[in-house]
């Protein structure tokens, strides 16, 4: 658990939390990022990829916030109500202990209750007295628009151009042009709600008193324990393997079943770095890889609501001419994803630039199709057959892959200095081929099964002959090249290639030597192949993790082991991962990041299963 000492309510720290001091609560819509200081310092209101409210995480001066917290010098821990996503920050005083209890309700189809986006921070003192202090500080459009404050019967209302929000509150407010704030005192037993509410014409302002509170509370409790108790995990790193599917569940956004591979923007992969992208959007690549974790543990919903999501957005077109799919959509499956830099805000930590939306949607990236029709495929055998229709659209995905696998592309990193043949994008254009072949097999689908299987082999045949190196002994980046690259980690998990094959013996021990430090995995080397950006970066946690299957898969059960559990002790205090590790252990990048949290599971299913 994490501790932060308080004075007068402001943390004895930087003006920004760091990254991993944050928890995560939602409402399948939308998230938002508690500091372990009370502080709420991202909020995006009503859904992911809509302009923050609270984006102080951002810059500290014109993001927002909504500051609770004890006014008296604290120590703070935080932790999640078990097998929830409510998260609970206590606050321990010389006089007293509280807690906030910060939650989002979610009804059981996830559509919000009639369509009411409502945020709720119960305070609750459960010994001796404690004094708190609360500042209610939106900055709408990113702090980009000017809102009004106004008292209506009781509720404050917060005013901007494009979105209104209701706050109430059970202790009294007093406020300015621009914010709110309350000082209370609880004694032991005593409770304060504050209720923060999206309205507009068809919702109305509603109160939130204490019974309200009590009853959302336990109703979404309720709802998160119901979600959780369909896992088939009884393994050995259950508490992990359950935090990881509910912040994967917590980045799905449950009107279209899309899955976001983050729920911020700009969080720094490297601190004053350039290295800073808006991950508020459904990568298929990632949504894929997370629809096989969540299938692992039983979690067949989410993975046919993706399914539906693919079908209704995502229909490849017809023309042999045109790229079938984008690497990624909007949460709503729209495809215009414009990315511009807002100037306005100095970034977390001064780390400019700040950006929303993301110009790498145009790339091509062609390890893409690996990850979907894999994913079809395991969906089609652990959860229910695909319908015709959506084999007719995998048919048109195989045979535009069987015309363009051998094209040069931007890769699985997204790198913006040039396309290359990567061999990872030739490894997942043989699964999206072969997968294809298994389930024309299993189904007795009809298939152009010749033209495929051909295409199938003279991948693998490319792969083996320009994809080794033998003056490295070892597979590279990319062909006839000698640069390592840790996405081939991927080759015996996609059963490209047998675990205990000495060639790939060979990559796994160079690898080890040059890209592994402590278990900690590092992509590539950038100053070996240039990717268009200036800067470092940290471990790939991804990678990491992919490292500890692919030692599983090779038999080295003991290194496996060590390598998760260290793995492990570079989580945050709730369990959680951002996109990258930095030299000294701090998290970096977006937070969390679902491509971490499906990877984690992913490697906790299989070595559970190697050691029996």
């Amino acid at each position: 658990m994490a501790e932060t000492m308080i004075f007068e309510g402001m943390p004895i720290s930087p003006r920004y939390l760091p990254i991993a001091e944050h928890g995560l609560i939602g409402d399948l819509r939308s998230v938002a990022l508690v500091g372990t200081n009370g502080t709420i310092d991202w909020y995006c209101c009503p859904s992911f990829d809509c302009p923050s409210v609270f984006g102080a995480i951002l810059d500290a001066e014109r993001g927002g916030s909504f500051e609770l917290a004890a006014s008296v010098p604290a120590r703070t821990k935080q932790f999640y109500f078990p097998d929830t996503n409510v998260l609970i920050t206590r606050f321990f005083t010389e006089e007293g202990v509280g807690e906030v209890q910060d939650f989002m309700p979610v009804t059981g189809d996830g559509s919000g209750e009639a369509g009411r986006h409502r945020l709720i921070r119960r305070v609750v003192c459960v010994r001796g007295t404690v004094p708190f202090r609360a500042l209610v500080a939106p900055r709408f459009d990113y702090g980009a628009a000017s809102h009004t404050v106004r008292d209506l019967d009781g509720v404050v209302l917060f005013e901007s151009p494009d979105l209104s929000l209701a706050l109430t509150s059970t202790v009294a407010v007093q406020g300015d042009e621009r914010d709110v704030w309350a000082d209370f005192k609880l004694s032991e037993g005593e409770t304060a709600v504050f209720a923060l509410d999206q309205v507009g014409e068809a919702i109305a302002p509603r109160g939130c008193a204490h019974a309200e509170a009590e009853y959302q509370f336990n109703a979404t409790v309720a709802y998160w324990r119901r979600w959780l108790h369909q896992s088939c995990y009884r393994g050995r790193w259950r508490e992990m393997v359950h935090r990881s599917a509910l912040t994967l569940k917590l980045l799905t956004y449950a009107p279209t079943g899309a899955i976001v591979a983050a729920p911020t923007t700009s969080l720094p992969e490297q601190p004053g770095g350039e290295r800073n992208w808006d991950y508020r959007y459904v990568w298929v690549r990632d949504a894929a890889f997370a629809v096989y974790a969540l299938l692992r543990l039983g979690f067949s919903g989410e993975a046919e609501a993706f399914m539906r999501f693919l079908t209704t957005h995502i229909t490849p077109c017809d023309s042999s001419t045109c790229v079938p799919l984008q690497i990624m959509y909007g949460i709503d499956g729209r495809i215009d994803l414009p990315e511009r830099i807002l100037t306005h805000l100095e970034g977390h930590q001064g780390s400019a630039p700040v950006r929303v939306g993301n110009a790498a949607a145009d790339q091509l990236q062609l390890d893409i199709y690996g990850a979907l029709i894999d994913s079809v495929y395991l969906y089609d055998k652990w959860a229910q057959p695909i319908s015709s229709g959506q084999w007719d659209d995998v048919c048109r995905l195989v045979d535009w892959v069987c015309e363009h696998w051998d094209q040069p592309d931007e890769g699985v990193w997204e790198t913006r200095g040039g396309r290359k043949n990567f061999l990872y994008s030739r490894l997942m254009c043989w699964v999206a081929v072969e997968r294809a072949i298994r389930l024309a097999n299993r189904r007795g689908l009809p298939a152009e099964l010749p033209r495929w299987r051909q295409t199938r082999d003279a991948i693998y045949r490319r792969i083996m002959d320009r994809g080794w190196s033998r003056s490295r002994c070892a597979f590279v980046q990319y062909e006839d090249g000698d640069v390592l690259d840790a996405s081939l980690l991927m080759m015996p998990l996609a059963k490209f290639i047998a675990p205990t094959d000495p060639k790939w013996l060979s990559t796994l021990d160079a690898l080890t030597e040059e890209l592994v430090s402590d278990s900690l995995v590092y992509r590539y080397d950038p100053l070996a192949s240039p990717d268009g950006l200036r800067g470092d970066e940290g471990t790939f946690s991804i990678c990491s993790f992919w490292y500890v299957e692919a030692l599983v898969r090779a038999g080295r059960l003991d290194e496996a082991r060590l390598a998760f559990e260290k793995m492990l002790t570079y989580a945050n205090h709730l369990g959680l991962y951002a996109e990258e590790i930095g030299r000294t252990g701090e998290q970096q990048g977006n937070f969390p990041q679902a491509f971490t949290h499906l990877a984690l599971i992913s490697a906790a299913f299989n070595l559970d299963r190697a050691l029996g």
